[in-house]
């Protein structure tokens, strides 16, 4: 599956498909390969579903969701599919959660950054260099969508949750040199939300070294399965840290859900995660209540 994408533009529609950098991205270059739906006929589906897996990603970009002119909160997310920095879980974790976004008013991007990055030797830094243009790009274009430059957010999944985190904490410096006046905006979300993150801990199931959480992260929204394989402590540790730096943020911890299920309801008890997200961000005041 190939996805078209359009330049720079002030009047890009809801829909785009828009590239990142002006010219290469910084940094490691993924492989050679064509751009597509790597999908299996015999890869695991999720409640009945099968799920849109894009690989051999070497041009960054986003596609514009946006809620309808006069539905807009100002509010607006970033988003990190998951695919282990071998694929993007494109729909699962990336479109159908823009059009949740929509539903409540918050403006989407869902990112398409660079994969594979397995061989890069850290594999996370390109997809968070990615993650941190988008914000820059979503700030840059905050008057042409009618969106509130402090109210631009990141959500990931899995290792969509790393690039996320990632993005979030690595601001002093920042991942990548200015390239042109968008980088002149801000790369720090303004809040993070992180479901079933991974590559956060050591095998001591303690942070990585390179996570410094301090007074100024912005607050967090977490999420995961006590039996998740990638390892609660990703979120625990994570959580714990903010707790010390002084960061109100919320975990929701459930006793069972496994990995990788979106935000697609059915039996899993892991999936209401979106429920408790939206009671968040309407505290934060991201969503309009109805009156």
């Amino acid at each position: 599956m190939l996805i078209s994408m359009v330049g720079f533009s002030a009047t890009t529609p809801a829909g785009e498909l828009v590239k990142l950098w002006p010219g290469s991205p910084p940094g490691y270059q993924t492989p050679p390969g064509e751009e597509g739906d790597k999908s299996k006929p015999n890869d695991r589906g999720v409640e009945g579903k099968p799920v849109i897996r894009i690989g051999n990603v070497s041009q960054p970009a986003v596609e514009v969701f946006l809620p309808p002119e006069g539905k807009r909160s100002g509010a607006s997310m970033v988003i990190c599919p998951g695919g282990g920095f071998n694929i993007l879980a494109w729909d699962l974790e990336g479109t159908e959660v823009a059009e949740w976004l929509n539903t409540h008013g918050i403006a989407a991007f869902v990112l398409k950054y660079r994969v594979p990055t397995n061989a890069h030797t850290i594999k996370w830094e390109p997809p968070a260099q990615d993650a941190q243009r988008a914000i820059r790009w979503v700030r840059s274009k905050a008057k042409d969508y009618g969106l509130d430059k402090d109210k631009v957010g990141i959500l990931g999944f899995s290792a969509g949750g790393c690039t996320a985190a990632r993005a979030t904490l690595h601001q002093t410096p920042a991942l990548y040199a200015p390239v042109d006046a968008i980088d002149e905006e801000s790369a720090k979300p303004n809040l993070t939300v992180l479901i079933y993150p991974a590559y956060l801990v050591k095998e001591d199931g303690k942070l990585m070294d390179d996570i410094k959480v301090d007074a100024s992260t912005p607050p967090m929204f977490l999420a995961y399965a006590f039996d998740d394989p990638v390892r609660p402590e990703n979120a625990i540790e994570m959580m714990s840290a903010l707790k010390r730096a002084g960061v109100a943020s919320e975990l929701h911890l459930y006793d069972t859900g496994g990995h990788g299920y979106g935000l697609r309801k059915g039996s899993n008890p892991a999936s209401a995660w979106a429920d408790r997200c939206a009671e968040w961000l309407k505290r934060k005041n991201w969503i309009h209540v109805s009156k």
